[in-house]
């Protein structure tokens, strides 16, 4: 145990997935010690956590009544939550399982194998593959093993395991279709034209990622982290998971674990969607929390603008509801570039530009 734990603090290591699986290892090592209050948990029987379900049907093929009534619930999800379940998106149910399988296919690999996509100091790489972000900086590191591809404007794919291209090809296209229908929803909400922030965000040069993470059982869940709480840089961001839970999101003061269909998507608004809309909006703050039943494998999708757009409250906003703009205009690649700097750990990038 003593060599494992001296391997993980001194961050001498390839996999989170390998130094778990060790037989010695039998507690969490104080170099990723994270303490979660169980007090801060909300119940998930209260009406209060009942977390908001969007029918995408009705927004693609309902009656113009149907889809009018999603966009306008739409405003009081995205003003008190930021965060949804989409479900009947059109992705098919074996699409989503096959890209998580795929993914579990390239954690599974050899780690003298995935150490070529080893994570680099570009936010902007095709490929990146780690455990924490910045091993200098973190203060606490994360148990978990990630491995993200940038699939827009440019597709980008590996060939190991050999079916992870064609899945990830098929599925990037799908799930951003879902994606772009919400963004038009939004804008709607908003009172504006439905290709609102197709067009200001420049996505049709938009950057769109596929992050798998994988989480393996963890000895004692209640002294680590999978990912701290954090918002997401970009517009919106989409999740699946395996059967595993451990997604939380904050709502009103407490942790919520989210647990929904195996085919639905977990929709999290972020930050470039709260400085659009001059903070009416929630970039919601959540986590990925660990267990030590079975392995977790995340995927989110974050769908951002193109990295040149300069983001800023939309004017026609600010001038509707007399307010005067409460975020600085920022480049979206220097955006990004703030969220992995030391001085942000942990901390809400937003409050780094607000006017």
């Amino acid at each position: 145990m003593a060599a494992v734990a001296r391997a993980l603090e001194t961050s001498n290591v390839t996999s989170i997935k390998s130094l778990v699986e060790s037989p010695t290892l039998s507690s969490v090592p104080s170099a990723y010690a994270f303490n979660i209050n169980p007090n801060d948990e909300a119940d998930p029987n209260d009406p209060e956590f009942a977390i908001p379900i969007v029918d995408m049907s009705l927004l693609t093929s309902g009656s113009p009544d149907q889809r009018t009534q999603i966009v306008h619930d739409l405003v009081k999800i995205c003003e008190e939550w930021g965060f949804f379940i989409a479900i009947n998106h059109g992705v098919q149910e074996s699409l989503m399982k096959g890209m998580i399988e795929a993914y579990h296919g390239f954690f599974s690999l050899p780690d003298e194998e995935k150490e070529e996509f080893k994570f680099g100091n570009d936010v902007l790489e095709m490929f990146n593959y780690g455990t924490s972000y910045n091993l200098a900086l973190d203060k606490v590191l994360l148990l978990r093993d990630f491995f993200k591809v940038r699939t827009h404007p440019e597709f980008h794919s590996h060939y190991k395991p050999a079916s992870f291209s064609e899945i990830s090809l098929e599925f990037s296209k799908r799930s951003r279709e879902v994606a772009l229908e919400i963004t038009r929803a939004i804008s709607e909400s908003l009172g504006l034209q439905p290709d609102y922030i197709y067009n200001t965000m420049n996505m049709d040069r938009g950057l769109q990622m596929l992050a798998g993470n994988y989480y393996p059982p963890c000895p004692q869940p209640q002294n680590a982290i999978g990912i701290p709480h954090h918002t997401d840089p970009g517009l919106v961001t989409l999740v699946i998971q395996n059967e595993m839970n451990g997604l939380q999101v904050e709502h009103n003061g407490k942790w919520l674990t989210v647990n929904g269909p195996p085919n639905g998507f977990f929709v999290n608004l972020a930050d470039q969607m709260q400085i659009l809309t001059n903070g009416k909006y929630k970039s919601v703050m959540h986590r990925a929390t660990v267990n030590n039943k079975a392995t977790r494998i995340s995927i989110a999708i974050p769908h951002g603008p193109s990295i040149d757009t300069i983001i800023a409250p939309a004017p026609e906003l600010c001038e509707r509801e007399g307010q005067a703009p409460k975020y600085h205009a920022m480049n979206y690649k220097e955006y990004m570039q703030l969220v992995q700097s030391g001085k942000n750990y942990m901390k809400a990038t937003l409050d780094h530009i607000r006017a």
